[in-house]
């Protein structure tokens, strides 16, 4: 046998040792995380709250001009997703429905008032409540809104290895810090919402597979569009709304798209 086929022979089962381990490699891991109840869930948590952290840090050595660009570019950025996911209902009366009916319940209920009053207690400044409110109002709605949340949870609720969360923990990190250095604490606080809602899913992914089906997360997500370009014209400063009044809508959106898209 000449040595170049003894170093062909050596090559493959070097190759085939190294499928086998990275093989054993995969399995440790789906089983080890597997272990982790909503470890998709409590890493995006931890890398929207790291993302806020170093967002407060790297505010205090911007100048006013650059967050004020860094807020403008958020704005334009928020507006477009707003847009691409009211886009993605194919129920126009669902969506319009569900965000009149639930305003009206925001409205009478009062919640951005309750909200503000309770998150901004200790607050002094008019100028910091206005933007403690709207960093927790912003980050809040665009880790819940967005469908890749809801169909990472199931995901791992169903048993499978969070592929969608982890990625998303990585957009939501990024986000936290651009929106952090914008608009202050109140975007780390927002990690909190994230937490229960995706965790509260996972946990019953199990009972929801049959309900949450890709007809009603469109709804969900073009009602949470709706409410993400509302967010934009607060950012933009082009018109202030109450936007934690329309929370409902999402709960409204959720009814009407089970009832009626079965």
């Amino acid at each position: 046998m000449g040595s170049g086929s003894v170093l062909d022979c050596f090559l493959d089962k070097l190759k085939t040792i190294i499928s086998i381990e990275i093989t054993q490699e995969e399995e440790n891991l789906h089983d080890y995380l597997l272990h982790i109840p909503a470890f998709g869930t409590l890493l995006d948590t931890a890398a929207a709250t790291l993302g806020g952290l170093f967002g407060l840090a790297i505010n205090s050595r911007l100048s006013e001009r650059f967050n004020t660009i860094c807020f403008q570019a958020l704005g334009l950025f928020t507006l477009a997703a707003g847009i691409s996911m009211a886009l993605s209902s194919n129920n126009m009366l669902i969506m319009v429905f569900s965000i009149v009916a639930g305003s009206i319940i925001g409205e009478t209920l009062k919640i951005d008032e309750r909200i503000t009053g309770l998150s901004l207690k200790n607050a002094d400044p008019v100028k910091e409540k206005t933007k403690f409110r709207e960093g927790f109002i912003t980050a809040s709605l665009l880790y819940c809104t967005g469908s890749l949340g809801v169909l990472g949870a199931i995901e791992e609720g169903l048993g499978g290895i969070p592929n969608l969360l982890i990625a998303k923990s990585l957009l939501d990190g990024i986000a936290s810090l651009t929106l952090a250095s914008s608009l202050g604490g109140g975007v780390i606080l927002a990690a909190l919402p994230l937490l229960i809602y995706q965790g509260c899913i996972t946990f019953f992914a199990f009972y929801l597979k049959d309900i949450l089906s890709e007809a009603v997360i469109s709804e969900i997500s073009g009602v949470g569009g709706i409410i993400l370009i509302g967010i934009a014209l607060n950012i933009l400063e082009i018109k202030k709304l109450r936007i934690m009044n329309m929370l409902p809508a999402l709960v409204v959106s959720f009814i009407l798209a089970l009832y009626f898209l079965k």
